[in-house]
């Protein structure tokens, strides 16, 4: 499939709140699907689930993914090593997952580890995180969904392609998120060669590779036409799907975003053409967080 005939997708995480006039912005601008992203427990704990799947079936959006919670890490981390937040962890998610399943979201974006994650337990950590993804792909099957593990920064179980090879083999229902600006020991294209096919979904963001930014493709220093090239090399069928706010982080200036600003963005990296670059990143913002020096 030529990138060109990928849906446009945005993460609910542009906005912070997921509600009826959100669907009808991504629909009028021709944004194709969401991702319905909850990245606190207590969010998730407040959702609607049967008014967000109305709210689709009403504007047309397709909900594509579900990402589900990751914080707080003391709570929720399948690679930690207390077996009691495992176990919790595995539990809460499933329930969530068969919200998600009920109203029809077919995929689930899951983090494979808080932080951080110290060298020396960095082996057992992976493992944790392993066992408890083959419970969570049993869990997925029985809602009619698939566990999506996605690429982490700086020490999270994950930041390699390494780390994917034991994640993988823990279950072969499970598949993988790629996030453009999570990767920091390891290239891009690296980790695409690597995991290839399992790419099931996307995260779609800039950043200036020493730290995650979600700054907007154009914005950064990702090769866009060498990774989309290779996407569609890899058999990537899924939806370029974004994960950045409307409003701009400390590390960038540039207005507010718009749906539209995000389509346009779409139709040019897609194509393989320069999108329009709206955003100036801010250096000493950039240089104070910066996990690679």
């Amino acid at each position: 499939m030529k990138a060109t005939e990928w849906k446009v997708g945005m993460s609910s995480c542009c906005a912070g709140v997921i509600d009826r006039a959100l669907f009808e912005q991504y629909a009028a601008a021709g944004i194709d699907c969401m991702e319905v992203s909850y990245g606190i427990k207590e969010r998730a704990d407040s959702a609607d689930f049967a008014q967000v799947g109305k709210d689709a079936r009403a504007t047309g959006v397709q909900l594509w993914s579900l990402h589900l919670p990751f914080a707080p890490f003391s709570a929720i981390n399948i690679a930690s090593p207390d077996k009691d937040i495992r176990r919790f962890t595995v539990d809460y998610l499933s329930e969530l997952i068969k919200k998600g399943g009920d109203i029809g979201i077919p995929v689930a974006v899951i983090h494979p580890s808080g932080e951080p994650n110290p060298d020396n337990e960095r082996a057992d950590r992976t493992n944790y995180a392993a066992e408890c993804l083959s419970k969570l792909a049993e869990a997925a099957a029985c809602s009619g969904m698939t566990i999506a593990v996605e690429d982490l920064p700086r020490t999270c179980i994950g930041n390699h392609s390494d780390d994917f090879k034991v994640l993988l083999s823990a279950d072969e229902r499970l598949r993988v998120c790629f996030d453009t600006n999570h990767l920091l020991i390891q290239e891009n294209a690296d980790f695409v060669r690597a995991v290839g096919d399992k790419i099931i979904t996307l995260h779609v963001s800039d950043y200036d590779k020493r730290n995650e930014r979600h700054w907007l493709p154009g914005e950064g220093k990702v090769d866009w036409v060498e990774l989309v090239t290779l996407l569609e090399e890899v058999g990537y069928t899924g939806p370029w799907m974004y994960e950045i706010g409307f409003g701009a982080p400390k590390s960038i200036t540039r207005r507010t975003l718009t749906c539209e600003d995000f389509y346009a963005n779409y139709k040019a990296v897609t194509a393989k053409q320069k999108p329009e670059v709206l955003g100036v990143p801010v250096q000493s913002e950039c240089d104070a967080n910066a996990y690679i020096k």
